[in-house]
């Protein structure tokens, strides 16, 4: 399968996975998990055809592993980035003392007003590869990155999770832990 088609189906994944799982009539169960076998078959009666092995290629090809199976490969779920109502249960982790966050300029203003906000997301997505974020800032307009003083943060009292694709998460940073990054 080419990467234009592999793309699309990992477009299509996120939209089922993290917001519409209703959409092929799935529920998300507890952790954001759907049967795999039920995934393909509710892909099918939707018109997109995939493979189990087409599955596999898309969760092990992701440019940045939005995917993963169970330790059993029975089930799938998108890491992070839902607006669908799920607990994904992750643990609470102690991050790095300085992470990062990709935007674009013209969010400056608000970002520093209000600090990093959710918004229909679960959480606030952050990382330790300054350069991801530059990419993830790209997609919105003229990327810049923010750093974020997580080690003060967490002092504070401020709460992070870690997601199996080292993506931090976090409810709100306040203005006052965030910088633009050189």
């Amino acid at each position: 399968m080419n990467t234009k088609q592999l793309k699309s189906i990992s477009k299509r994944l996120s939209f089922i996975l993290r917001h519409r799982p209703d959409s092929v009539g799935l529920t998300l169960e507890p952790g954001g998990w759907v049967s795999a076998t039920a995934l393909l078959a509710a892909l099918s009666n939707n018109g997109t055809f995939v493979t189990p092995a087409t599955l596999e290629e898309v969760v092990s090809d992701n440019d940045k592993q939005r995917f993963e199976f169970s330790a059993d490969r029975s089930q799938i779920r998108a890491r992070q980035g839902h607006s669908a109502e799920v607990d994904l249960q992750y643990e609470a982790a102690i991050p790095p003392d300085l992470l990062f966050h990709g935007t674009a300029t013209r969010f400056l203003e608000s970002i520093f007003a209000q600090g990093l906000i959710k918004g229909n997301r679960h959480h606030v997505h952050l990382s330790i590869n300054h350069e991801t974020m530059i990419q993830v800032g790209k997609r919105h307009g003229q990327p810049t990155v923010l750093e974020i003083d997580a080690k003060q943060m967490v002092i504070d009292g401020h709460q992070f999770l870690v997601t199996g694709n080292a993506v931090w998460l976090t409810d709100h940073v306040p203005p006052q832990y965030l910088k633009q990054s050189v």
